[in-house]
């Protein structure tokens, strides 16, 4: 058994079994679509989950390229480990996708030599051929390409000429028309120009635009279902934009050069995918939420305890109460003596100019919450105060520091530095 046969051997005895269940053409391919889909869930489940997460972590990341813009080592190293630390895969939503592309392959191998892949009976084809050469004798180039198809429409119409042998050998009695269509035949769009507009052709030339039609659709549900895909970057939306019209395009080709029964498997296949995205989106929706919230609850308690043992060390500093290591050397006991002298006239400085100040009635300028002493953004350029009392607008209000704080300076040139570590005398 080859390659080729290993592949399509478990494709085919699907096809069968549906097609013996059912006894419909059509039918059997729209089953056996479902069946694809139903088996490529879980796999399409990461990819949607990935796809998702990827798309919630877009204003975190274009905040990392502000910040780094310029400095694109430094910016893949943030992103990596941001990607590392949200257990995202950027293309792993992506290569997931592509997957029942790769199904379509040996889908076409059992639809386009059924007697070969799908009967395995390859035979009886050359039996055939000899039994039906006036008939195929005419078809020209197609009977070239789609050589067993035709037989098996043949064997089908004079199923009882047929001799017993080739039954035995495994040929099989398959009726490939559905609705007055024959989904062995290939849509042809000169048929619709040069006419007369039978139902037989009309049909099989609507069978490719009703796919592209499905394969568009598909691709805007997926789209719309996604709530953050609006806060993409402009590279990322253009790519988008780009799928959907690619997509929808190639099936439409596609269909036009394939029997029609691939083109009723591909309009199965993105009705499915349809329901499918909408499910799954549905649900993990929700599960992101309920991370991001749990996410959020952890960060936002971590924060609290940090910011709580950094205003218990600046009490304690400004007490004097902190502990003095007593195996600090001469020389750092020396400059810290010298450091803490520098304080108190820095000190004894600022109270002078503060009640210079006043006795003028020079006001204070307006300090961003973040500043301590000297410093702007001591606290850092994103700080928000209330972000623990407000967790619901912190992530709008730390952009908003962030942007506001981009390109000022970080010192504060018109005080003195009186950060809490110099009021502790």
């Amino acid at each position: 058994m080859s390659f080729r046969e290993i592949v399509t051997w478990p494709f085919a005895k699907v096809m069968v079994f549906l097609y013996e269940l059912t006894g419909n053409y059509g039918l059997s391919l729209i089953l056996f679509s479902f069946l694809v889909n139903l088996v490529l869930t879980p796999f399409m489940a990461k990819s949607k989950k990935s796809m998702m997460r990827t798309t919630r972590l877009q204003p975190r990341i274009q905040e990392l390229q502000r910040r780094h813009e310029g400095n694109q080592q430094k910016l893949n190293a943030e992103l990596q480990k941001l990607y590392q630390e949200e257990g995202v895969t950027p293309l792993g939503g992506c290569l997931w996708s592509l997957l029942p592309l790769f199904l379509l392959i040996p889908l076409y191998r059992i639809i386009s030599t059924p007697i070969t892949y799908m009967m395995r009976a390859p035979s009886v084809v050359e039996n055939l051929s000899t039994q039906f050469a006036d008939q195929i004798a005419g078809l020209g180039t197609r009977a070239s390409y789609y050589k067993e198809i035709i037989l098996a429409n043949l064997a089908h119409e004079h199923w009882a000429e047929i001799p017993q042998s080739m039954k035995d050998a495994g040929l099989l009695d398959i009726n490939m028309n559905v609705l007055g269509l024959n989904l062995g035949d290939t849509p042809n769009w000169r048929t619709i120009l040069a006419g007369p507009w039978t139902w037989a052709a009309l049909g099989l030339f609507l069978i490719p635009l009703l796919c592209a039609g499905l394969s568009w659709l598909s691709m805007k549900v997926a789209n719309a279902t996604n709530p953050s895909t609006a806060q993409q970057d402009a590279a990322s939306q253009g790519m988008g934009k780009s799928m959907n019209i690619m997509m929808p395009a190639m099936s439409l080709v596609f269909c036009f050069m394939m029997p029609a029964a691939m083109g009723v498997y591909w309009m199965a296949n993105s009705l499915f995918a349809m329901i499918r995205d909408f499910f799954l989106t549905k649900h993990y929706k929700k599960q992101l939420e309920i991370e991001d919230a749990e996410r959020l609850a952890a960060r936002s308690e971590r924060e609290k305890e940090l910011e709580a043992k950094r205003e218990e060390t600046e009490r304690l500093k400004a007490e004097g109460k902190t502990e003095v290591n007593t195996n600090t050397s001469k020389k750092k006991l020396q400059a810290s003596e010298k450091q803490k002298n520098e304080e108190r006239k820095a000190a004894a400085a600022r109270d002078e100019r503060a009640a210079r100040r006043e006795r003028l009635g020079i006001k204070e300028t307006e300090k961003p919450a973040s500043q301590v002493g000297n410093r702007r953004y001591a606290r850092g350029r994103a700080y928000v105060p209330d972000r623990f009392e407000n967790p619901e607008n912190a992530e709008e209000a730390t952009l908003a520091a962030a942007l506001a704080s981009e390109g000022q300076d970080s010192i504060d040139y018109s005080v003195e530095d009186d950060s809490p570590a110099n009021e502790q005398e």
